[in-house]
């Protein structure tokens, strides 16, 4: 799938983790920004931090055609979410705003996805499976080592390690910023 622009978009609050302590929305987007670097091609938003609470795909859809009338939405998600995606919010309408990208995760097999997107095609929605190498990293896992005071080497782009123990979040020298 060729893109003209890719949106990295930290959730305000995601409706699957409530009461999870997230580092606060200026942390979350900062750490965004550090990640994206200069590549041409990333943009950070902060559209669903505008949105009310909690975070909704079915709203940011609704928002990015608002916003980006003539643009054909790709939404890139891990093939676990691809699995749950029935039981999202208004997920049919989520099938119709965009195409969903889904990419096998440690715990999923092809052959599952394959079915859940034809469940998904056959009401009309527009699915891609892109097969790739399984990336075995998790936030929880992020958050859960550097709780444990153990190396996120290899987790997430060094500059934006550096902006977490520089910050304190998600439980650095036992500072949790919100």
């Amino acid at each position: 799938v060729g893109a003209d622009q890719v949106f990295l978009m930290p959730a305000k609050q995601p409706p699957h983790k409530p009461g999870v302590r997230l580092a606060g929305e200026a942390d979350r987007l900062a750490m965004c920004r550090l990640a994206v670097g200069g590549d041409a091609l990333l943009r950070v938003s902060d559209l669903e931090m505008r949105l009310p609470a909690p975070s909704y795909t079915v709203n940011t859809l609704r928002a990015l055609h608002d916003s980006y009338p003539q643009a054909e939405l790709f939404f890139l998600c891990g093939g676990d979410m691809l699995l749950n995606l029935s039981q999202w919010r208004e997920f049919e309408q989520i099938l119709h705003l965009c195409t969903i990208c889904a990419v096998p995760r440690g715990e999923d097999d092809l052959a599952r996805l394959g079915e859940r997107a034809a469940q998904y095609r056959s009401l009309g929605g527009r699915v891609i499976l892109l097969p790739m190498e399984p990336v075995d990293i998790s936030s929880t896992e992020v958050r859960r080592r550097l709780a444990a005071g153990e190396s996120i080497d290899g987790l997430v782009p060094p500059r934006v390690a550096g902006y977490i123990a520089r910050q304190g979040l998600y439980g650095v020298n036992s500072k949790i910023k919100e």
